[in-house]
Order: C-alpha cells, then sequence, then structure tokens
C-alpha cells in the first residue's frame, strides 16, 4: 500500500511550526481596517493596541491583576527582556530538554554570567526530573518544547508556597494548552505560533509577584531601552496598555486582533485546544499503525499537541548509519515538500532526524488526515531510490 501514491492531498499544506498556518479563511482583506499611515501612539493606534492585549487576556483566559505587553523581537525579545530585567537576586534553576531551552542557559550562564545557576537537563525525548526544583530559587523553562515536541503535562510541580519566579517561554503552547496561571509569573509567547500571525512581535504577561521583583530590584548590568520596564522605581504601566518601547507594525497588529477573533469566534480556548487535540490524535492513530514511524516524545503524557516530532521505528532504520538515517529525514521532506503536500515539515536542525508537524489551532485537522498516508509512502520511496 505504501507503494501506492495517495489520492487526497491536504487543501492547505502548511505545517511549519513558525511563522505557522494562517488560520482558516484568512486573506489579505482582513487587514483593510488596519491603522496605516497613522502614529501607534494616535488614538486609533493606541485603541488598536489596547485591543489586541485585552483580546489576549480574554481568550487566553490571564487573570485581571496580570500585566500584558506587547514587546520587541517576538518570543525571543520577550523572554530575554524577562532574564535580563528580573534574574540576579536568587539562585536560578534552568530546565532545558529542546534547543531553546538550552539557547536560555546560554543566556543566562554565559551572558548574564549569575553565579549560582543550575541546569537540569534531559536529551531530546525526555523531560528532566521536575522534582529538581528549589522553590526557592527562580526558574527558567520552555512550557512546550518546540523542536522536540515535549511538553510539561502540568503545572502541579511547581510549588504554590514557592518564594522564587517561574518564567515560561510558552511560545508553541499559548492558545493550544491549558496554562496555569496561578503557577506561572512571567510567560511569553509570538503572534507567529499558535495563531498564526505575523513574526516579530512578542507578548511578555507578568504576575504580581513578577511586577514587585521589577520595581525592587535593580540588575547590575547596563539594560537596553528595549529591555526597560521601569522608571524611577516604578513600573512602566503604558507598555501594558498598549504603548509599546518601539514602534510596532499596525498591520501585524491588524492581523493578531484578526487571528484573535477568529479564536473568539470558535469558542475560545477550550475550541483552539480541542482542534490541536484532534490533530494530535490523528498522528497518534497513524503512528499506532504505519511500519516506519515513531513518537520523538517518549510518553504520550509529555507529547506536544503543537509541535508534534516524529523519529523513525527501529525496524524501520535498522542497520543504517546516523548519517543515512539523516539523509531519509531530509529526503523525504525534500519530497512531501516537491509533491506539494507538506511545507517545512523537516526535523529542527539541532534535533534528532526526522519530521515536525505543525497541529496547532489553525490547521485543519482534516489536512493532518490527508497528509498521514504521503508520509509512509514518501518514506518507502525514499527508501526505493
Amino acid at each position: 500500500m505504501t507503494g501506492i501514491k495517495p489520492a487526497v492531498r491536504p487543501a492547505r499544506p502548511f505545517f511549519s511550526s513558525g511563522p505557522c498556518a494562517k488560520r482558516p479563511g484568512w486573506t489579505p482583506e482582513t487587514l483593510a481596517k488596519a491603522v496605516l499611515g497613522r502614529s501607534h501612539r494616535s488614538k486609533a493606534g493606541k485603541d488598536r493596541l489596547a485591543e489586541a492585549i485585552e483580546r489576549t487576556r480574554a481568550v487566553l483566559r490571564v487573570p485581571a491583576d496580570y500585566r500584558i505587553g506587547i514587546v520587541p523581537a517576538s518570543d525571543t525579545g520577550a523572554v530575554e527582556m524577562a532574564l535580563w530585567s528580573l534574574l540576579g537576586p536568587r539562585p536560578v534553576d534552568m530546565l532545558a530538554w529542546e534547543s531553546f531551552g538550552k539557547d536560555w542557559v546560554t543566556d543566562v550562564a554565559k551572558q548574564l554570567k549569575l553565579p549560582h545557576v543550575r541546569t537540569i537537563s534531559a536529551d531530546y525525548g525526555a523531560l528532566p526530573d521536575l522534582s529538581q526544583i528549589n522553590p526557592a530559587h527562580d526558574v527558567v523553562f520552555t512550557w512546550n518544547g518546540t523542536t522536540s515536541g515535549v511538553r510539561v503535562p502540568d503545572g502541579n510541580w511547581i510549588s504554590d508556597t514557592r518564594e522564587g519566579l517561574t518564567i515560561c517561554d510558552a511560545t508553541s503552547a499559548a492558545f493550544a494548552q491549558d496554562l496555569p496561571w496561578g503557577k506561572l509569573d512571567v510567560v511569553t509567547f509570538s503572534w507567529q505560533k499558535a495563531l498564526g500571525g505575523e513574526a516579530a512581535h512578542g507578548m511578555l504577561i507578568l504576575s504580581p509577584r513578577a511586577v514587585e521583583r521589577l520595581v525592587t530590584y535593580t540588575p547590575p548590568w547596563p539594560m537596553p531601552k528595549i529591555f526597560r520596564m521601569t522608571s524611577g522605581g516604578k513600573l512602566t504601566e503604558g507598555i501594558f496598555k498598549g504603548e509599546t518601547i518601539n514602534t510596532p507594525s499596525m498591520l501585524c497588529v491588524e492581523d493578531y486582533v484578526d487571528a484573535l477573533k477568529w479564536a473568539e469566534g470558535l469558542g475560545g480556548l477550550p475550541a483552539l485546544i480541542a482542534r490541536a487535540d484532534a490533530s494530535l490524535g490523528v498522528i497518534e492513530n497513524f503512528v499506532a499503525q504505519s511500519p516506519y514511524y515513531a513518537f520523538l516524545a517518549r510518553e504520550a503524557s509529555f507529547r506536544s499537541n503543537t509541535s508534534v516530532c516524529l523519529s523513525f521505528k527501529e525496524s524501520a532504520v535498522q542497520g543504517r548509519s546516523p548519517e543515512r538515517v539523516a539523509e531519509i529525514a531530509k529526503a523525504i521532506a525534500a519530497l512531501l515538500e516537491k509533491e506539494g503536500v507538506a511545507l517545512d515539515a523537516g526535523a529542527y536542525r539541532d534535533a534528532p532526524p526526522g519530521l515536525r508537524i505543525w497541529c496547532g489551532a489553525t490547521v485543519e485537522t482534516s489536512d493532518v488526515a490527508a497528509l498521514m498516508p504521503w508520509l509512509d509512502w514518501a518514506f518507502a520511496q525514499v527508501e526505493a531510490s
């Protein structure tokens, strides 16, 4: 069967893990009401930015006393703002089980050069031992490992009586996974992930505990302008009301607001999660029957429902060298793209060989289902070549 080319193709072959697929039905005309040719500090501009913040709060169910800000440089910029502004007063536990978590380790240990940094790591496909977290320490972690397809299963490992702050990179979890806000002090994400927005803008969400740290602690290092969230010992509240630090793209703002309206129309966060879970379910059924593919995540309890990462079953690549397995994975991704059935579906460059299929809410489950037979077909074609 795997030698027969499938007859059905995904209607939208966009499975990139960032920028991700636009919402179903999106057209450029949805941006017609963007506040263009105006200052972002005009009333119209600030109103639209404030709308983006408040719709974010509503869809994600962010508590009323948490601040939400639109910040520069995508999720990376939001994470860096948090690291450079908040870390220092306490020892830091760094969790790393994929490439982006490892990037934050580098920033904290080698760039900020904090003296008391403990890295708790795991290989691709696994989670670190979460029981090692010290509640007296600050902790930095990704909720969903975009490049490994491994997420934390819940927030039960985070103490309700913690003294440190929890800084969570949630860029591939937001709008697809239920974030326990009472456990999280800093949450970051970008528009181009789970809602398929345009790049370069990040979101920074701060709990009251994080705000208290901001206004009572002054880092010993110079702070670039785009990282500064306080002035004269007080929080710059305007940042969290739509008065951005630098000039945002109002076209991108309009696109994000459109995606939020679409999410609201579906039924909000529960509906978004259900869509992602349904797509993951399709892949789980496929993997159970495929002779070739396995999940990179070793346990179903921490398997991502957005950045779904596939490796190969041992029986499918037995006797092949690691170099040959990597060649097979790249050839499969290239063949899927050539056929126009899956664009940008190759594994991340630092991850084990395989495929990465984005299943966030903007992807139609029917398209994921249509793609699955192509995966077995592509493996058979590459092996026969």
